[in-house]
């Protein structure tokens, strides 16, 4: 089924869309740490972008077939020095997982140096079928 929108409600939606991407606003934490993933031919390489972030407050969690990471910023503020025109330093929470069933889990590897946070994913061995022949009866 079809929604009908008259054309004044498609302006203001194209304004709110211009506004939201002029301010800011409404980003996803895909745009805060922004990620880079390759694959070295035994490995894939994920390095993520967290600048800011301490190492204690990044959380690396594997669940079933995910691997999940989460961390959490606060940037403290001293309202008394005056007030601010505009702050554009990120302080919050975000989480982002991936797809790891290609991976053998025990053997990742992990880093955090001058804010860029290095996964080290090494693949599964190829495992060959195992192969026998069944008799007729």
């Amino acid at each position: 089924m079809f929604r009908v929108t008259p054309y004044e409600r498609k302006a203001f939606d194209l304004f709110n869309e211009f506004e939201r991407e002029f301010f800011n606003l409404g980003k996803t934490e895909q745009t805060v740490c922004k990620t880079d993933i390759r694959d070295d031919g035994t490995s894939f390489v994920l390095e993520m972008e967290m600048p800011g972030f301490d190492k204690e407050n990044i959380h690396i969690d594997i669940k079933g077939e995910y691997l999940t990471v989460s961390a959490k910023k606060v940037t403290e503020t001293n309202e008394t020095e005056g007030k601010y025109i505009r702050r554009e330093r990120y302080s919050g929470e975000f989480t982002r997982s991936f797809d790891i069933s290609t991976v053998d889990t025990d053997n990742i590897g992990a880093e955090y140096k001058n804010g860029i946070l290095s996964l080290t994913l090494p693949k599964k061995g190829k495992t060959t079928p195992e192969t026998r022949r069944l008799e007729i009866a």
